[in-house]
């Protein structure tokens, strides 16, 4: 194995202790994924501000969790599929919905399942998506400026789904009700 090391705002690179430190007083503690994107402070900064920017975006909050779980499971990415699953929760997205988007399995809100298979589509397809499924996520109600704020989240997850699967990010405790893993 590579044998990553997992920073904390203490011992990581200099240029990296700012972003960590901010990440601290932003989640409470480290996380083991910024932990280790520490070991190159523009990646943490990158992913950081990836997130910052889709906060932000135009999508709906729910719809943000529907992008950011449905590519990490696409991605197959445990770390991230239950750090998302967890921060849905307590932002009061329904566990049915969580549970669905876990499974793969189209969640029972129409305008969520539009956005969970926009984002499959966009993942599976690398970006390659069909007009088609561009056309049925408009006709849903969505804008060409959604399409492009799931651009952005995909884009967030793929450094996180990646970083993840190369340094093997050990869960961390605030995530570990949400454990997962493809069945």
């Amino acid at each position: 194995m590579t044998g990553f090391t997992v920073y904390d705002e203490t011992n990581a690179p200099e240029a990296a202790r700012p972003q960590l430190e901010a990440a601290k007083r932003r989640m409470g503690f480290v996380t083991t994924l910024n932990g280790v994107m520490a070991e190159s402070p523009q990646l943490l900064a990158g992913y950081n501000a990836l997130a910052e920017l889709f906060g932000r975006s135009s999508l709906p909050g729910p719809a943000k969790h529907v992008v950011w779980i449905t590519a990490s499971v696409e991605n197959n990415c445990e770390y991230c599929v239950a750090a998302h699953s967890t921060l849905a929760l307590r932002s009061r997205v329904p566990a049915d919905v969580v549970r669905a988007l876990r499974d793969g399995k189209p969640p029972a809100d129409p305008a969520l399942e539009a956005v969970r298979r926009f984002t499959q589509a966009m993942v599976t397809r690398q970006g390659w998506v069909e007009e088609e499924e561009v056309e049925a996520f408009l006709a849903a109600g969505y804008t060409r400026r959604h399409v492009m704020d799931i651009v952005l989240g995909v884009g967030m997850k793929t450094l996180s789904n990646y970083t993840n699967h190369i340094a093997h990010t050990p869960l961390d405790p605030a995530w570990q009700d949400q454990r997962w893993s493809r069945a």
